[in-house]
């Protein structure tokens, strides 16, 4: 990264990567902040800038050198604002949302870009990745880097879309690993409840990719002042992977909702089979309670009352009908 004159503002850690670039995409001599609206007149240079978290001085700055509207500057400095590609003059603002693990879950960003003639400018918000591989990989092919600031643009979305791919990839994985207590008869609140955090996940990563397509389309075939007509094929390229990615999440959540019905089912089940066994040894009891209730009754005529062995009779009589039932219910599975 070229060395910057010691400025105030220059010097800032926000100010994460700056070079300028000539007609044949490689890195010209070492400029200052102060220096890049006298680059911006120089035909055939454009000047690449990424910045992380800018606090309000910087972005007052950086809109005096690359004159950019006051409205996109406000959304630049405060996060929080939807996907979308607005035209402003001869320059784009564009909004990305971003996602990335942190300590075991994921965490949503942003990262506003602007896009002119000859710049592009990049701010990034919250859970967001460095763009500094991006631009390697950019810069290790000056011959497409010379087609000028629409191509890291195109770098930037590239990064962002093949970033989303794994994210998708550890939601398969995850529920992968939680079939084997999804499919119990027993309720688990915790599997419920990482199950509910995945959903919740997802839904909030649909909602950052699903936009993209939208975005890509918008940049492929409109704004032809800013996007050379040359690097439209990559654009497509990153709708593809945008698709596949979008595809996955719909996968995914129908997966996840699946997974709970089947769980919730599952334990539907499970405790269906707990009032059936309930059920059919409460119907063992409740014979020889029947024929004890009868004999319990203060009445002078009952059928085997006098005789000798009527307590062993009636006994007899219990034990058949007890086992008798008990046969039928193991049958039928109730026990």
């Amino acid at each position: 990264m070229p060395s910057l004159e010691s400025s105030p503002v220059s010097e800032s850690p926000m100010l994460v990567n700056f070079a300028a670039y000539d007609r044949t995409g490689r890195r010209t001599s070492t400029i200052s902040l102060d220096q890049i609206s006298d680059v911006l007149k120089q035909e055939g240079q454009f000047v690449w800038l990424g910045m992380h978290e800018p606090d309000e001085s910087l972005l007052v700055k950086i809109q005096e050198e690359f004159g950019l509207h006051d409205l996109a500057i406000e959304d630049a400095h405060h996060a929080h604002q939807r996907p979308k590609v607005e035209v402003y003059g001869d320059s784009l603002f564009i909004v990305l949302q971003t996602a990335q693990f942190v300590q075991g879950k994921i965490a949503f960003g942003e990262t506003h870009v602007f896009l002119g003639p000859n710049y592009l400018v990049s701010v990034r918000h919250g859970a967001s990745l460095s763009y500094a591989p991006a631009r390697a990989r950019c810069e290790q092919s000056p011959e497409l880097l010379a087609m000028g600031p629409s191509f890291g643009l195109y770098a930037i979305f590239d990064f962002v879309v093949d970033n989303f791919q794994p994210i998708v990839g550890s939601f398969q994985t995850e529920l992968e690993a939680l079939e084997n207590d999804i499919f119990v008869d027993k309720f688990r609140r915790d599997v419920i409840e990482r199950l509910y955090d995945l959903k919740k996940e997802l839904v909030t990563l649909r909602l950052a990719v699903a936009p993209l397509q939208d975005m890509l389309n918008q940049l492929i075939r409109f704004h032809p002042a800013l996007i050379q007509e040359e690097v439209r094929i990559y654009f497509r390229d990153v709708y593809d992977h945008a698709v596949r990615v979008k595809e996955g999440c719909d996968t995914m959540s129908e997966m996840l909702s699946a997974a709970m019905s089947v769980n919730l089912a599952m334990v539907s089940v499970g405790q269906g089979e707990v009032v059936k066994r309930l059920a059919g040894w409460a119907a063992l009891l409740g014979v020889p309670t029947l024929i004890a209730s009868w004999y319990g009754m203060n009445f002078e005529h009952m059928p085997e009352l006098p005789g000798r062995y009527s307590y062993f009779v009636m006994l007899g009589i219990t034990l058949v009908a007890v086992i008798g039932l008990y046969t039928w219910l193991r049958r039928a599975k109730w026990l």
